[in-house]
Order: structure tokens, then C-alpha cells, then sequence
């Protein structure tokens, strides 16, 4: 359960799309003069190097937002592209932003951070790249903590919940414990990542079930959900999806932006 270490696929395609859309909501929340919180479940290091041995083994940001970036897929006024500016200015070239260093480069200082991760070594390097930025962290399983810390104050705000999907249980019990999520916390945003898997994957029917109990529990949620080649012969993730309650104005448009552009990679 802890072995997942995300430096393997920083930057990959999958990043793209769900930093891209976390980035437009968050610019939609901050452009209100009110406090908000946000809420990471499973948070990782915050920060990954692109030139690391881990992330060039893969080449999974070669593929991906080295790839985009050429393609111009992000305006340089895009909030994505604009926090990908911030930390390349403040850490390298190389350096990639994980969910809670991009939220942390959009966010304000009236603004709250909660980071949860249960991996020692990710735990303890989260909390080096993301103390400047303040925040609050806890070495906890991060499914637990959603209902823990909910709801928060201040009220408004975000959850991102984007486990690794190495407990193949987390398929059947995410859509009932966002549900309960959802009662607590009314007024939040609640966004889940999840892998799209090949049909050849034993996981892939566990994945679509999930999907379309989430899709008839919340009718009106946003399903983001994007498809690319396998990141290498094998690889059993050929897309990337994003379930959104309370999506905030101009998300969906740029989940159908993104939508179109992903199509170009086929």
C-alpha cells in the first residue's frame, strides 16, 4: 500500500489533464475576496525533478507536459502555465509541481492548506517543499481524513482525492465514502481523480462501475474524462478521468478544450 511513489510519473499526461482543470477552478475561487480552504488527500512530495532518474526511466513527461508545452497547449496566461512559471522560477527548469505546490502557487494567504499522505519518505518531503507556503499536515490515510476534516473552516473550498489505486478496494468504497463527503460538506467542491484502465487490466471493470455509481449518485457532477496512447508497450493506463461535484463556472468548458486537444494524440 505505501510503495507508490509518484516522482515515476510526475508530469505525465494524466498530471496534465487533472492539474489543468485543477488550476482553472482554483483561479475561478480565488478571483472572489473570500477565504477558502483546500484539501489533499493523498498529497505525495508536493515537488518532483524531471531529470531525476525515477521520472527519465519512465519518460512519462516526455510524453506529457514536456510534449503539450511544444504543442502550446497553455497560453501563457493560463493559470497552469502560470504556476508552472512560478515553481520552475523558484526550483530549475526541471521542476515539476506536484498538486499541492500548483494549489500553493494559486492560493492566497487568507487562503488555508491541508495536506494529507501516509508514505514516510513522501510525508517527510512534502513537508520540506510545502512549509514556506504554510499549511497544515497530517501522516494519515488519506480516505479517513476526507470525512476527518470536513467540513472545514474556512467552508468554502476544495477537496482533491487522488489516491494511487494500489488497494483495488478503493473502486468500491470511494463512491460511499464521496457521498458522505458530500452530505458533511454541501457547499464544496469535491474532485476525484482516477485512472482509466485498459479493458485487459482485471481493475478496469471495478473502474467503470465506480464511475457510473458516481454518475447516478450525482447527475449534475462534471465527468472529465480524456484518453491517450499507453505511456509504454503495456502500460495499462490509456486515459485519465476527473469527477467534479460543484464544479466552479468555465470548468467544464475547459474539460471540453481539453477534451479536443487529447484527441490530437491519437
Amino acid at each position: 500500500m505505501l510503495s507508490y511513489q509518484h516522482i515515476y510519473h510526475a508530469g505525465n499526461l494524466a498530471d496534465v489533464h487533472k492539474h489543468a482543470l485543477m488550476a482553472v477552478m482554483l483561479d475561478y475561487l480565488t478571483r472572489k475576496d473570500k477565504p477558502l480552504t483546500y484539501i489533499e488527500t493523498h498529497a505525495g512530495r508536493g515537488l518532483y525533478a524531471l531529470d531525476a532518474p525515477e521520472a527519465l526511466k519512465t519518460g512519462e513527461a516526455e510524453q506529457g507536459i514536456e510534449r503539450v508545452e511544444a504543442a502550446k497547449w497553455f497560453p501563457p496566461a493560463h493559470p497552469y502555465a502560470q504556476a508552472l512559471a512560478a515553481v520552475r522560477a523558484e526550483h530549475g527548469g526541471h521542476a515539476y509541481p506536484g498538486s499541492p505546490l500548483l494549489a500553493a502557487h494559486l492560493l492566497r494567504p487568507i487562503d488555508a492548506i491541508q495536506l494529507c499522505d501516509l508514505h514516510p519518505q513522501e510525508f517527510t518531503a512534502l513537508k520540506e517543499t510545502m512549509s514556506p507556503h504554510g499549511g497544515i499536515f497530517h501522516q494519515k490515510d488519506g480516505l479517513e481524513m476526507a470525512l476527518a476534516l470536513t467540513p472545514p473552516t474556512p467552508r468554502r473550498g476544495i477537496m482533491l482525492i487522488d489516491p494511487s489505486f494500489e488497494v483495488k478496494k478503493d473502486y468500491e468504497t470511494l463512491p460511499s465514502l464521496i457521498a458522505k463527503v458530500a452530505r458533511k460538506w454541501n457547499v464544496g467542491i469535491i474532485a476525484l481523480w482516477y485512472p482509466i484502465l485498459a479493458p485487459t487490466v482485471p481493475a478496469s471493470t471495478a473502474q467503470r462501475a465506480m464511475v457510473r455509481t458516481l454518475m447516478a449518485n450525482n447527475p449534475d457532477a462534471l465527468l472529465s474524462e480524456v484518453r491517450f496512447p499507453p505511456a509504454r508497450e503495456g502500460h495499462g493506463m490509456i486515459g485519465s478521468g476527473m469527477f467534479v461535484i460543484n464544479a466552479p463556472w468555465g470548468t467544464e468548458d475547459e474539460a471540453v478544450r481539453l477534451d479536443r486537444l487529447f484527441r490530437t494524440l491519437r
